[in-house]
């Protein structure tokens, strides 16, 4: 029997361990992303959605990570999101 082409309750679970290590979430219709101080906090939460998956059973997972660290302001979602709603 086919398990379907849905993986909608992987993403719930992945989501769900993102938001239970503590940061900053932000999920849309393509991806979720995650606010953290340090590169470590980041790696920590992401590998936890990932084994969470994993362990949910899922015969392929692919974790796709793009990191912006900014070095010259502090900037934040919210900071993000208004610039370019303002601008």
């Amino acid at each position: 029997m086919s398990e379907g082409t849905s993986i909608s309750r992987f993403v719930k679970l992945s989501v769900g361990a993102l938001k239970k290590s503590g940061l900053k979430t932000y999920s849309s219709p393509m991806c979720t992303s995650v606010e953290a101080t340090s590169l470590d906090e980041v790696l920590a939460a992401v590998k936890a959605a990932h084994q969470a998956v994993v362990e949910a059973g899922a015969k392929r997972v692919i974790t796709t990570l793009k990191i912006d660290d900014r070095r010259d302001k502090r900037a934040t979602m919210e900071t993000k999101m208004a610039a370019v709603a303002t601008g």
